[in-house]
């Protein structure tokens, strides 16, 4: 079991999370980043889509983009996170290709995150509608991208020689949205529950019953923190932890 307290307690770390669609770093992980921000942290968002396949009424797709990109500045802003990036991705064609993957590199070497936030790039079987493609594809690129493209000087050279963009090794990779079996990290988010629901509600496109959706991340948060034994009332998010370059990493192996 990894120590997240450790993480949440050091204010010096630079965060960089990715999400598939806007709303799925609020579902996933914004409790958390509301922890981190609380602490010190300086925590920046990247929405790999534009989110124009989502919603439950009759929209143009360019109008809803449009909404889904307010909604998410104002739930990020909600969790203290102040910049937000979109990589403009169509929702539902999100792929792993070396286009995407390029722009991932180009942003971990821009920010040079202490830890990369992301979605998990396996399929939970127990409820496949958590695994949609967009989501499982972002957290490929972001895993591909992490190893070794991120700190391979020789992975899209265009961006160290036009660019000047240093090569660099991100420490650590936390993945939501994991398979249970692959949970190893779970984060106390009692204290900031309400501002992870606030973050939520932002996304008023999104859901046609919010006392559905708020029951549902409620019983979630509890169920991660009963696994976490985190121990009676507390709330938790719950990631798959990734040392990706320790004290003792040697690359290749």
């Amino acid at each position: 079991m990894i120590d997240t307290a450790r993480f949440i307690g050091a204010g010096s770390q630079r965060v960089l999370a990715f999400g598939a669609h806007p709303d799925d770093l609020d579902f996933g992980a914004a409790g958390t980043i509301a922890a981190l921000t609380a602490a010190g942290a300086e925590v920046q968002y990247c929405i790999m889509t534009d989110g124009d396949a989502g919603g439950f009424d009759d929209r143009d797709p360019e109008e809803t983009a449009r909404l889904r990109h307010e909604e998410q500045k104002q739930a990020a802003a909600k969790v203290g996170v102040k910049t937000v990036h979109f990589l403009g991705e169509r929702d539902g064609f999100l792929e792993a290709n070396h286009d995407v993957m390029r722009k991932v590199v180009r942003l971990m070497r821009r920010v040079r995150p202490t830890i990369v936030i992301a979605m998990h790039p396996e399929r939970k079987w127990d409820r496949i509608q958590a695994s949609h493609p967009d989501h499982l594809a972002c957290g490929e690129a972001v895993t591909r991208a992490i190893y070794p493209a991120v700190e391979n000087p020789f992975s899209y050279p265009e961006l160290l020689h036009a660019e000047g963009l240093e090569p660099y090794k991100v420490p650590w990779l936390w993945l939501c949205g994991a398979p249970q079996e692959r949970e190893n990290a779970y984060v106390d988010i009692t204290e900031f529950f309400g501002k992870k629901m606030d973050a939520l509600r932002s996304h008023f496109t999104q859901h046609p019953d919010v006392a559905a959706m708020e029951n549902y991340v409620l019983q979630q948060c509890e169920e991660n923190a009963v696994r976490g034994q985190l121990g009676k009332g507390k709330l938790a998010e719950a990631f798959h932890a990734v040392a990706v370059n320790a004290s003792d990493t040697i690359a290749g192996f």
